[in-house]
């Protein structure tokens, strides 16, 4: 039976299975971006801490204005989408774990989900569907939360002996704070028109390699005019549909280019370019930078 208790004064969400839970941590990671940020969707949690600017989350079409000491916590496979709205850059704390600890779903390295995903998905890892997933850190709990985030990010990047009970003891920690300063108020505002955007959106992320995906394939897929949804995602994501298109494009570039193992060619081919010329304009109006550029930009060692 679910129930709920109070954490310093503030009902929270309590059930049972919380007594149980064994986080498993995936990935740690500091993102700063000025623009759009975020997967479309993970096969895990993701704990998202804004540690400066202003950002509208979009999650399951509920958007949610995100600032300087606001916490996202997003449950497997929940549709999102970032946007910077600040003039400074947006950074944000991110790791992704799971409730519990599975030798299958560790071998998982990448946290975006495909298809496949859900064979590894159990009941016990969306406990967390029904929380308002928002939580205002007050200002003595932020430097606590900083503080535990950056021994998390070392713990995991250096990996050493015991650093899976180190990652999941800071995991509960920074969940407690998570939990200790949520509210009963739910911030969150529907996003008109999103079963149209939401359907646009899968259609884009499973064709974005077909060089032929352009705004009216997409609505026709969708089943409105191009005008309608091209206004939706203008209106609703601060963002053109054919910008959406070049994102995603960008994003998964960036992603190949990381890896180090294909030519600018193959990387062009892959992301759905027609030729190498269109892909390296693209590239360097949204990065700043050429392709070449980005794969040197890589080798070189950020510490915290």
């Amino acid at each position: 039976m679910n129930r709920r208790v109070t954490i310093a004064g503030v009902k929270v969400m309590d059930e049972f299975w919380m007594n149980s839970i064994s986080p498993f941590v995936r990935a740690v990671r500091v993102m700063t971006t000025s623009s759009l940020a975020g997967e479309w969707m993970d096969h895990d949690h993701v704990f998202t801490y804004i540690e400066q600017g202003e950002a509208e989350f979009f999650l399951r079409g509920v958007k949610y204005n995100a600032q300087e000491g606001d916490v996202l916590l997003m449950h497997p496979f929940m549709p999102h989408i970032i946007r910077s709205i600040s003039d400074q850059p947006l950074i944000q704390y991110i790791f992704h774990f799971d409730l519990y600890y599975d030798a299958e779903r560790s071998l998982l390295d990448f946290t975006t989900a495909s298809k496949i995903h859900n064979t590894y998905t159990v009941d016990k890892e969306m406990q967390l569907t029904s929380i308002v997933p928002i939580s205002h850190i007050q200002l003595a709990d932020r430097i606590e939360l900083k503080k535990k985030f950056l021994q998390l990010h070392k713990h995991f990047q250096e990996k050493r002996a015991g650093h899976f009970l180190l990652t999941k003891s800071i995991c509960l920690e920074l969940l407690y704070l998570f939990f200790k300063n949520q509210t009963d108020r739910n911030e969150g505002k529907w996003t008109k028109g999103w079963a149209f955007i939401e359907r646009a959106i899968h259609f884009i992320h499973d064709s974005y390699q077909d060089p032929c995906l352009n705004n009216v394939s997409i609505s026709k897929y969708v089943g409105v005019s191009t005008n309608h949804l091209s206004h939706l995602f203008k209106q609703q994501l601060g963002i053109s549909l054919h910008k959406y298109v070049t994102h995603i494009r960008i994003e998964h570039a960036k992603l190949l280019i990381m890896e180090g193992k294909y030519t600018v060619t193959e990387i062009s081919e892959n992301v759905g370019y027609s030729s190498i010329y269109l892909f390296s304009r693209s590239f360097k109006a949204a990065v700043g930078i050429t392709p070449s550029g980005f794969a040197g930009a890589q080798t070189k060692v950020i510490q915290l």
